[in-house]
């Protein structure tokens, strides 16, 4: 099985192309996370060139679905299934997902339902003062979105992330607030490959984590859900809030 991804604009399209069978499931799932990790306004999964060799290997679009409704909410599109693979795909467990005839269908209508959703995006080097500017690029989002009640949350949340990027990861980092229809999104996003242990995990043997304690212990409290999507060269530390 191969995954290639083209960028088509605003969307990004993964091309599957060979047989799926339930040994490609995890290294596809972590291709296809790093394309939401990279918050298109849509992922298109193109099957025109794939056969399923295992049905229970399908349940990685539901995964892949189920996080992209987490974090960033964007759209994840099924297109060009035929024959078998289409006849399996129509089964209960995968009718959320919608599916298209065709990859220009799903991207005509990732165009005329998708709405316009304010973001801000700022870049940081890992200097001292990075996270006050962080908590007023997230108050200036908040007032201008109409969302005074979220400063304080959201400022809380973007100080600690962008703090430990400059604490443990020491990497230039972009953060990225997004407003979706019922939530808040904050994404920071880094250069280095090590990932957080949350409040309650164990971290690896083989490395050390790149943060941890009391600062993910806020944002876990704060947030609505929270989580980690490693990227081609790093990692997006993401949090929600209701909105």
């Amino acid at each position: 099985m191969d995954c290639s991804v083209e960028n088509l604009g605003d969307v990004l399209v993964a091309v599957l192309t060979g047989r799926l069978g339930l040994a490609d499931v995890a290294r596809l799932r972590l291709r296809l996370v790093k394309c939401l990790a990279e918050q298109p306004e849509a992922l298109l999964v193109d099957l025109s060139g794939c056969t399923v060799a295992e049905p229970l290997a399908l349940t990685v679009f539901a995964a892949v679905s189920s996080q992209a409704v987490r974090w960033p909410g964007i759209p994840v599109l099924l297109c060009a299934a035929a024959g078998r693979t289409q006849a399996l795909l129509s089964r209960a467990a995968f009718r959320h997902i919608p599916q298209f005839s065709s990859v220009d269908a799903a991207r005509d209508h990732a165009a005329a339902y998708r709405q316009t959703l304010p973001r801000l995006t700022e870049e940081f080097l890992p200097l001292s003062g990075a996270a006050r500017h962080a908590r007023n690029v997230a108050t200036d989002a908040c007032l201008r979105w109409d969302l005074p009640h979220l400063i304080g949350p959201a400022s809380l949340i973007v100080s600690e992330l962008v703090s430990n990027v400059i604490d443990h990861a020491n990497t230039m980092a972009t953060l990225r607030l997004s407003l979706r229809p019922r939530y808040l999104t904050i994404a920071v996003r880094d250069g280095s490959l090590v990932e957080p242990v949350w409040p309650g995990m164990q971290p690896s043997t083989d490395a050390k984590p790149s943060f941890r304690g009391r600062g993910l212990l806020l944002v876990e409290t704060i947030a609505h859900s929270c989580g980690c999507l490693p990227t081609e060269g790093g990692k997006v530390v993401w949090a929600s809030l209701a909105a």
